[in-house]
């Protein structure tokens, strides 16, 4: 692949560090790992934002906790119709493969895909609305939510269709065979949270009460 070049100086860098340091010192572990394989017992669906940090946050290290991220932590609805999808692949090999015990969403504050499909929603980004657009077709998946918004000013809502986009993910992984068997039966717990990035509090969705409360 000719256009392909080396890491950047920076990155390879901090490789180096992390090599003579934080793998010198649990070097049994990762072979371990390689060894034995994973087995985590839970599976995080979060944003791709380079702020989200499902590791830190739940204190967790490597092999704990098998992730996927996408824009705006969306789950779509099952369609098996031959086509490649990614986000399914990877709840298909979490849930039949590695079984895990449970599955949790992870949405969080001043999410940009989130915004993106407010903005298209609302008419203000015709860009999103081209068929073209992969942000704009991935974020028609959230769209049921955007129907169920309150009234309010937009900070209001976006934050609000911050935590849709997470229980419409809920609702479409209900649609996942694999799924619903297991939950049915108790193999699998489904989980809805939301982070606030910049105060750190975390929010899990109480179905009960129908909102999100603090945890």
């Amino acid at each position: 692949m000719k256009n392909a070049r080396p890491l950047p100086a920076y990155l390879a860098k901090r490789y180096h560090g992390w090599k003579a340091t934080s793998h010198a010192e649990n070097a049994n572990w990762f072979r371990r790992l390689a060894n034995e394989g994973q087995r985590p017992r839970s599976m995080v669906i979060s944003c791709c934002d380079s702020r989200v940090h499902v590791t830190s946050i739940f204190g967790a290290d490597q092999g704990e906790i098998f992730i996927h991220r996408n824009i705006a932590n969306l789950v779509p609805p099952y369609s098996p119709d031959g086509a490649a999808h990614g986000t399914s692949a990877a709840i298909e090999y979490a849930v039949t493969a590695l079984k895990v015990s449970h599955l949790i969403v992870l949405g969080h504050s001043s999410c940009g895909g989130v915004e993106g499909c407010y903005n298209m929603c609302e008419g203000k980004a015709p860009e999103l609305e081209e068929k073209e657009s992969f942000v704009g077709r991935w974020m028609d998946i959230l769209r049921p939510g955007y129907d169920r918004l309150p009234e309010g000013d937009d900070t209001m809502r976006k934050s609000a269709l911050e935590r849709e986009a997470v229980l419409v993910s809920l609702e479409n992984l209900m649609t996942f065979p694999d799924v619903a068997e297991r939950v049915a039966d108790d193999r699998l717990t489904l989980h809805g949270a939301w982070n606030d990035i910049g105060e750190g509090d975390l929010e899990y969705y109480d179905p009960e009460r129908n909102k999100f409360v603090p945890v």
